[in-house]
């Protein structure tokens, strides 16, 4: 059973489960419309390089994932991406975004990574030690 209530300093939404027995913090849907806003700028902004066509943008509350993409082009995104950096972030929406031309981890998928972020292989060990929880 979840307990829901609103905390009217920060519009947030506070939720206790009884699993946990932990305090989460979700976002508003105001909060998530904008990061799906500024994910769609930023990926059309990354499409021009690549030209693929996706379908769906979603923003979830994953615990293990920064990110995942579907085989029908939906693409969905962590809404802690907004307490990331600009360049991780960035990371992680090409990243999805590359997988809909590689649906995988082979060298064909890391070269389209590299064409608009070089430096992946540093934004990677960055988000390896910063937990999604």
């Amino acid at each position: 059973m979840k307990v829901n209530f609103r905390f009217p300093l920060f519009r947030l939404k506070k939720v206790i489960t009884r699993r946990t027995s932990r305090l989460r913090v979700l976002p508003t849907s105001i909060e998530k419309e904008a990061l799906r806003l500024h994910i769609e700028k930023r990926l059309a902004f990354f499409n021009r390089t690549y030209g693929f066509t996706y379908r769906r943008i979603t923003i979830r509350n994953q615990r293990t994932r920064w990110g995942s993409a579907s085989r029908l082009g939906n693409l969905n995104f962590n809404y802690r991406m907004t307490l990331l950096p600009p360049h991780l972030s960035d990371y992680i929406i090409v990243h999805e975004l590359c997988h809909l031309g590689a649906f995988n981890h082979s060298k064909k998928f890391w070269e389209l990574v590299a064409r608009t972020i070089p430096d992946y292989r540093a934004c990677r060990q960055q988000l390896r030690a910063i937990k999604v929880r």
